[in-house]
């Protein structure tokens, strides 16, 4: 439409060419509209990996009478992991720790400089996703926080209190999560300087997930009934389709922790899919000849390590690679379900540890024999933009038998830090207003109890 008045045009052309001789907006990022659009999309994946994927997938594995309080964990930490992740969380995670905290100490945490989203703006960006606003990339990593503590709670299923777990959710989810990807994903994080290969949270989100499930179910000790009573699934559907959802949801997970969309995002695609697939029939087969019959919860649960074991190597890896991987995945973490937690005697009740922990670890470690620098080669620095040269990434398949100590090395800071750190925040939670409901509660299921609710 044309403007009629002379004088309007005159003001209109004056303001358009102030605009364009703006300094402020000639510094803008220039996002990438195809990056952005696809680390939408991956977000919205990632969150729907918790709700429904993962409430589904755990819901129907306890017994009717706490489906509606297993269901509720999942969706009561996505709230309240929301609200911490941005007062504190993201700023902990991905700020760089050196100028509040010093050399040493922002190795280990990040600094304080984003509480509350301070500066996140329109055009701001994170110096780890340049193409993106950092609202997507801030919203995207949020998803993570969000699963990771979720997790957790598989292996405690059926004797928590509710009030306890909010506390232990929000305080795990400050202390231990939001420091661990400092470490590995962080600008200064100690273990991304010593490294170590994580694509998207092999150590940051599983092996840190499982071994703080471990800690719980060992500290609250075993389900009231366990080998006297029947504690079967209640309806393998729910969890089937659970499954289902965690499957297409961790194209997000690993696709998208390539932060563009790009080949090395089609390729983290492939890669997972791969081993998926692969990890339920090896948990199926095994299962078949040991027992008899390929059950329903044996070759979803098989998917799930398959996804988990992947998960660090997705952005490393070559198809064969990925193939290695989720067999070694879905055989190892059947052993660990099936046997592990029986001959040391603890009750992780749906194998939080046993995916999740193990899986985790198997994933680490192969990343460290199946990287390839075809997949992720070196980068050379660029003086005239000041671009730091970037290293290739390889395994002991093009020669750097050195990466596997690098992966082992990762691997036992996780575990050992959120172990204690877990134990810790379980102690003082159970001082203060006790972890365990009461027998009776337990006896009679959480739902009513807890939520003064049942499913007919």
């Amino acid at each position: 439409m044309k403007l009629r008045h002379p004088f309007r045009a005159s003001l209109a052309a004056l303001a358009l060419g102030v605009l364009a001789a703006s300094p402020a907006l000639a510094d803008d990022p220039k996002f990438d509209s195809g990056d952005t659009a696809w680390m939408l999309t991956s977000t919205a994946l990632v969150l729907l990996m918790t709700i429904p994927g993962l409430a589904l997938f755990y819901g129907g594995m306890v017994r009717k009478k706490n489906v509606l309080a297993t269901v509720m964990q999942s969706f009561a930490i996505t709230c309240l992991v929301t609200v911490l992740w941005v007062v504190i969380g993201y700023s902990l995670a991905f700020t760089e720790g050196k100028p509040f905290f010093g050399d040493t100490l922002g190795a280990y945490v990040g600094g304080l400089s984003q509480i509350m989203l301070n500066g996140m703006g329109i055009g701001s960006v994170n110096p780890l996703a340049k193409t993106i606003p950092e609202s997507v990339y801030m919203t995207y990593q949020m998803t993570f926080a969000i699963i990771t503590p979720a997790l957790i709670c598989g292996a405690f299923a059926d004797r928590m209190k509710f009030s306890a777990l909010l506390w232990f959710m929000g305080l795990w989810s400050v202390l231990v999560y939001s420091p661990v990807a400092h470490w590995v994903w962080g600008p200064d994080g100690f273990l991304n300087d010593a490294g170590v290969l994580d694509y998207a949270g092999g150590t940051v989100v599983h092996i840190n997930a499982g071994i703080a499930g471990l800690v719980c179910a060992l500290v609250m000790g075993k389900r009231a009934g366990l080998g006297s009573e029947n504690l079967a699934p209640h309806n393998l559907v729910l969890s089937l389709i659970g499954a289902s959802l965690l499957w297409v949801g961790w194209f997000g997970f690993n696709a998208g922790s390539a932060v563009a969309a790009n080949a090395n995002a089609g390729m983290a695609m492939a890669a997972t899919q791969i081993a998926t697939a692969a990890a339920g029939l090896a948990w199926m087969f095994v299962e078949w000849m040991a027992r008899g019959k390929p059950s329903v919860l044996g070759i979803i649960s098989g998917a799930v390590a398959g996804l988990v074991a992947i998960t660090p190597a997705s952005g490393f890896v070559m198809p064969g690679g990925a193939l290695a991987i989720g067999v070694a995945a879905g055989i190892g973490c059947y052993w660990s379900a099936t046997t592990l937690k029986h001959m040391f005697g603890y009750d992780d009740s749906l194998d939080a540890f046993g995916v999740h922990g193990v899986g985790g670890i198997i994933g680490a470690i192969l990343t460290g024999v199946f990287a390839r620098e075809a997949v992720n080669p070196a980068v050379p620095a660029n003086p005239a933009t000041n671009t730091a040269a970037v290293a290739a990434k390889m395994g002991l398949l093009d020669g750097n038998a050195g990466q596997i100590l690098t992966q082992c090395y990762g691997v036992a800071c996780t575990l050992v830090y959120s172990a204690i750190a877990t134990f810790v925040i379980l102690k003082v939670i159970d001082l203060a207003i006790g972890l365990r409901v009461e027998k009776e509660v337990e006896r009679d299921g959480l739902d009513l109890a807890l939520h003064g609710e049942i499913v007919p």
